[in-house]
């Protein structure tokens, strides 16, 4: 397994969504993506903000409004909005194992597993795990 000093993916966390104090931080483990797609393919809710909402919409060059009517739903627990997805579960926004919206998708999937992640998560992700050594 790759290892290497915590200083050194200090500058890397920011840009992968990991904040100081997150699961993957906690545990001393960054888990690197390798896109396979597995993650959005797993059902659940992609709850999506006002501000990822924009940039979404704005990413695809289309109306906020259209957005939310086309690409979104109210929760489950009717508290906002998530992105709707296929009849198989998978992400309305998967196309094989790409993300259409990869540069400006939702905080939730960015970050995936570190930030957050469901029971038997390591079963379907392909994530490398880089233990962080400490300073």
């Amino acid at each position: 397994m790759a290892r290497t000093t915590r200083k050194a993916l200090r500058l890397a966390l920011p840009w992968c969504g990991i904040s100081r104090g997150s699961v993957a931080d906690s545990k001393r483990v960054f888990y690197q993506c390798h896109r396979c797609g597995n993650c959005c393919k797993w059902p659940g809710e992609v709850v999506v903000s006002d501000r990822e909402i924009d940039a979404i919409a704005s990413y695809l060059e289309m109306p906020v409004d259209q957005f939310v009517e086309q690409y979104t739903k109210v929760r489950a627990n009717r508290q906002g909005l998530t992105l709707i997805e296929k009849p198989n579960n998978e992400c309305i926004f998967l196309d094989g194992i790409d993300c259409t919206i990869n540069p400006a998708k939702p905080d939730q999937c960015a970050g995936f597993p570190n930030t957050w992640n469901f029971p038997g998560w390591e079963k379907v992700c392909e994530a490398t795990p880089v233990h962080l050594d400490q300073d």
